[in-house]
């Protein structure tokens, strides 16, 4: 019983307590949970945006902006022969930031994937990089997701890698190693790129030009005159997140580039180059030598080039240059530096400019300017006293104004005087001894000076000038080809000349002018009178092959007539036949022509710029060809020689005649040997292979069906 009692005096003392202390702790329970929920309201509140970009960052990381680059258009010859495209290639991007995230170090240092040295090892290994060079620039830029570590991966380095590193990471998996289990190759990518390839390497390089690394701009040539219709507009891929927070992926197509037709014929570019080298290398050769070749009816640049030639798939070099040549660049270009950077000091001497500058900052100096002078378009850019191919301007604007006929007879005794009565000149003809009796066809043939001077003396100084700028000397051509040299202070001015400069314009002495302006006047003469403007682009084509742009003919102007036309043709062959142009002749063809001889300035050096400038066939002209050689390596009058020119115009003529159908007189085009002046392979012979295809033909090229 009063063990009942206890019991029971026990539970009525504990039964209230136990109650009060549940009560207590629910109760602190509750006010904690409202805490939290006033905190995550907070939150909510005041932090939402915050929290929403961390979100929204995480979830767009999962899908990366790209850029889509756009292909360059290629660049083809008028026959269609690939000269320029664009390969498919890859670059291997490094993302850093997802290795790091991959890695998820925990606090007590061990990793839950191991992914940054399996992947150092595989792209070392694959690629052959250093991969200390990778570690460094993973370590160091821990938090950034695009890295570009290595460019121009080809199709199959790139699969074959894909391949590999799947194979390895299946076999990381399948590890019974729990430490090997853990490696994975990741975090790394390829991205699409172009680049710029040359088929032909040199060939019709200052024609072409080339794209710079990033395949952008064009520098030089075509590349860089229609580099807006070649280079194409890039696309982009990206991903945003819509109003249901899910991932939406976007592309924007790029835009690839248009193509462009040349008027440029590769074979007759090929023999002109071959030419032009053999005689750069040959027992005398130059300091330099440029070609022309163009069809005088329409204004078209069949082959340009110079002897400066380089390799357009490794423009950054410096050619054939010595290194006593690069030094003795650097040492000029060290004077210009030196100026440029210290203006209204007094300017050093080249003797000077070591003293001033290391060797190796006057080597590098020597470096640029000869890239520059490889690059440079000597027919287009380079300006020089023309001699004796101006004759025939002369005569034909005294002809024009009926102030001469071809019957006028003048004698040649050596030379003339002039006076201004304090001073005398005596201006000499070729032949000092003098050429006699000679008729204004003798003048040109035998290229006497002293007819010249006498035809421009009843010509005036005003008639003078007027013909030489309506021949397009003094302005530009207006050539699709950049930094075409400005002539317009190099040339003439109404009523400015004096007697003496009247005399020397007269044989193309004091006046300067460029390859392409001499050429463009001759195809005016040659087609009967009509100047149009010389062009190096046929046509614009799409990618997909339509045509975009026809690039007609432009007429410029009006030159002389028809019938003085058909005089200077007449006198022009007799030059070839029995006169000064001998050596310009081709077996089986018709042939008309200049030869030039200019003293370059200071006179005293005794250096000479010796040309030809002809046409074939005379009767109806189809091919014009200028050549010119740069200061032959002979001393003195030796280098004097038109001939050197004659020549090289001789067998460029006799290949690039049947190129275009014109075949020896008596010789048929199936007697012809004409594989002998086939266009010659191209240096790469996969350039076009796998997905490196582009730039597709129009169905009707050239005017005829392909």
């Amino acid at each position: 019983m009063n063990g009942s009692r206890n019991s029971d005096q026990e539970k009525r003392k504990t039964g209230p307590v136990s109650e009060k202390r549940l009560l207590i702790s629910l109760s602190v329970f509750a006010v904690l949970l409202m805490a939290l929920l006033a905190h995550v309201f907070f939150i909510q509140r005041n932090k939402e945006e915050d929290y929403n970009k961390i979100v929204l960052t995480q979830r767009q990381s999962e899908y990366s902006s790209k850029t889509l680059p756009a292909r360059r258009g290629d660049i083809f010859d008028r026959n269609g022969n690939r000269l320029a495209t664009s390969e498919k290639v890859y670059i291997l991007i490094v993302d850093p930031a997802q290795m790091i995230e991959a890695e998820n170090r925990t606090k007590d240092g061990n990793r839950s994937r191991n992914v940054v040295e399996p992947t150092i090892q595989a792209v070392s290994e694959y690629f052959g990089t250093d991969s200390g060079e990778l570690r460094q620039l993973i370590t160091g830029n821990e938090s950034s997701p695009y890295i570009r570590f290595k460019k121009d991966i080809t199709y199959d380095e790139k699969q074959g890698f894909l391949d590999y590193q799947e194979k390895k990471n299946a076999e990381f998996a399948m590890s019974e190693d729990a430490q090997v289990k853990k490696q994975k190759i990741y975090g790394i990518w390829f991205e699409d790129n172009y680049k710029r390839n040359y088929p032909y390497n040199a060939l019709a390089c200052s024609v072409i030009g080339f794209a710079d690394a990033s395949g952008v701009n064009g520098v030089g040539g075509v590349e860089q005159y229609y580099n807006s219709v070649l280079s194409g507009v890039n696309g982009r891929e990206y991903g945003y997140l819509n109003d249901d927070a899910d991932l939406e992926k976007v592309v924007k197509s790029a835009e690839n580039g248009n193509s462009l037709i040349l008027t440029i014929d590769a074979s007759i570019q090929q023999a002109v180059e071959k030419y032009l080298k053999e005689w750069k290398e040959g027992e005398i050769g130059s300091k330099s030598a440029a070609c022309v070749v163009m069809d005088p009816n329409n204004g078209e640049i069949l082959a340009m080039a110079g002897t400066n030639s380089f390799d357009l798939n490794d423009p950054s070099t410096t050619g054939d240059f010595t290194d006593e040549e690069i030094y003795q660049l650097g040492l000029t270009a060290a004077v210009s530096d030196y100026k440029s950077k210290n203006p209204g000091t007094e300017t050093p001497t080249k003797e000077q400019i070591p003293g001033l500058y290391t060797g190796e900052e006057i080597r590098k100096l020597g470096s640029t300017a000869a890239m520059n002078l490889n690059w440079r378009n000597l027919c287009v850019s380079d300006t020089y006293e023309p001699g004796s191919t101006q004759k025939i301007f002369t005569v034909a604007g005294a002809m024009e104004e009926g102030i001469i006929s071809r019957n006028d007879t003048y004698n040649c005794e050596g030379h003339v005087e002039l006076s201004d009565g304090v001073n005398t000149w005596r201006i000499n003809c070729v032949n000092r001894n003098g050429h006699g009796l000679l008729d204004v066809t003798g003048g040109i043939t035998n290229s006497c000076n002293v007819v010249m001077m006498n035809i421009a003396f009843a010509e005036g100084a005003k008639n003078f000038v007027k013909y030489e700028k309506t021949f397009g000397f003094g302005e530009y051509t207006g050539i699709d080809l950049p930094a075409e040299a400005d002539t317009s202070a190099l040339g003439f001015a109404d009523d400015n000349i004096g007697r003496t400069q009247l005399a020397t314009n007269s044989f193309g002495q004091n006046f300067n002018c460029t390859m392409v302006q001499m050429a463009a006047a001759y195809a005016s003469v040659a087609n009967g009178g009509h100047y149009y403007q010389p062009h190096v682009v046929k046509q614009i084509v799409s990618p997909d092959g339509a045509l975009v742009k026809e690039n007609d003919p432009v007429l410029v102007r009006e030159t002389v007539s028809a019938n003085t036309c058909d005089y200077l043709k007449e006198a022009l062959f007799a030059t070839v036949e029995t006169g000064t142009g001998k050596a310009a002749a081709v077996e089986g063809y018709h042939i008309g022509g200049k030869t030039g001889t200019a003293q370059k300035l200071p006179r005293s050096a005794q250096t000479y710029v010796v040309s030809f400038c002809g046409f074939a066939p005379v009767e109806d002209p189809k091919l014009l060809c200028y050549v010119i050689v740069d200061e032959p390596l002979l001393p003195g009058e030796e280098a004097a020689h038109s001939s050197f020119a004659s020549q090289i115009f001789s067998k460029v003529m006799a290949e690039a005649l049947p190129a275009v159908n014109l075949y020896p007189e008596g010789t048929t085009a199936s007697e012809y040997r004409a594989a002998e002046y086939q266009i010659e392979e191209p240096a790469t012979e996969e350039f076009i292979q796998g997905e490196n295809n582009g730039g597709e033909l129009p169905d009707t090229f050239n005017g005829e069906e392909r």
